[in-house]
């Protein structure tokens, strides 16, 4: 997704410069829904079902953990006021020492996740990126915009450079295991 994101942000920094130049040194600009295409490649569905259900698996961790935080944080409060001042500072230290073990806890399984994530749907998206860039090239455009991100800045374009179609027939007659730039 961060070439995606790099993508799409080279293709906002090139349509925002004047149209006269873009149109007199490069070819046509095409566009494509580069989430509708991933929803229909092979493989897409079932891979981000099980990244989502691994998510829920980090997701309960995380709220366990917030939730021994919180009670530990409460039950500090409640006896604070029955402590003596070294005592309530030992206690402190002691929370604080659980938080940041806690933090770091929450920081592996995050970067858990985001690994996890890569490994389950950067193959595709490189694949999906691979047919779009083939398209691209096939049909000469100098850039191909992703129209289905909020961001983008198209308000209004032809139809008929609309290469979703194309990336999903081209993504769906390949199956799982095509060749990305192949017919």
């Amino acid at each position: 997704m961060t070439r995606l994101r790099f993508a799409l942000g080279l293709a906002v920094a090139l349509t925002s410069a004047p149209q006269v130049e873009v149109q007199a040194q490069a070819g046509p600009v095409a566009y494509v829904a580069v989430q509708a295409v991933l929803q229909r490649t092979p493989g897409y569905a079932q891979a981000e079902s099980t990244w989502t259900r691994e998510m829920e698996t980090y997701q309960r961790e995380m709220t366990q953990i917030q939730a021994r935080m919180d009670s530990a944080t409460a039950a500090l409060e409640q006896q604070s006021v029955m402590l003596s001042a070294s005592n309530r500072a030992s206690e402190r230290k002691k929370l604080e020492d659980q938080a940041a073990a806690l933090q770091q806890r929450v920081t592996e399984l995050q970067q858990r996740a985001r690994d996890r994530q890569r490994e389950l749907l950067s193959p595709i998206e490189e694949r999906v990126m691979a047919v779009i860039e083939g398209l691209r090239a096939e049909g000469n455009h100098s850039i191909v915009i992703d129209v289905s991100n909020q961001y983008n800045t198209v308000v209004a374009a032809d139809t008929t450079l609309d290469l979703t179609p194309k990336a999903i027939a081209r993504l769906t007659a390949s199956g799982a295991g095509g060749t990305p730039g192949g017919n």
